[in-house]
């Protein structure tokens, strides 16, 4: 686990996107860096329940529908477990069983708004 973060100290400013679809994943990821952000990837829940356990991650930009992981027992997850991790979600086709408690942009979306809706929930105290 990593040290950089203290319990009960707010994460810095890494994000995590998690996308199963390698081009949007890595894309994004490659987009986010040349605009100053920290990122890191994984390509499902599971691969993203690993980074955020081992990296002080502030943020996490997830894609909804993913097979292994994904859907409302992320969302679910993220909210029970992840209090403190702002989160965005991604969806080309969104249907939900429960409201979805955060931010929610639809696929495809245009990669500067998704930026701007990410450093303004990072600014966010």
């Amino acid at each position: 686990m990593s040290t950089d973060s203290v319990p009960g100290e707010k994460p810095g400013r890494l994000v995590l996107v998690v996308e199963d679809e390698d081009s949007i994943r890595l894309t994004l990821r490659d987009y986010l860096r040349k605009k100053g952000h920290e990122v890191i990837v994984a390509s499902d829940g599971v691969g993203a329940i690993k980074q955020i356990l081992d990296n002080p991650v502030r943020l996490v930009v997830t894609d909804y529908r993913m097979d292994i992981f994904g859907g409302d027992y992320w969302i679910r997850f993220l909210k029970e477990f992840c209090p403190r991790i702002k989160v965005i979600i991604t969806s080309g086709f969104l249907q939900p069983e429960f409201p979805i408690p955060y931010p929610v942009v639809y696929k495809p979306y245009d990669y500067s708004e998704l930026e701007g809706l990410i450093r303004r929930s990072l600014e966010e105290t």
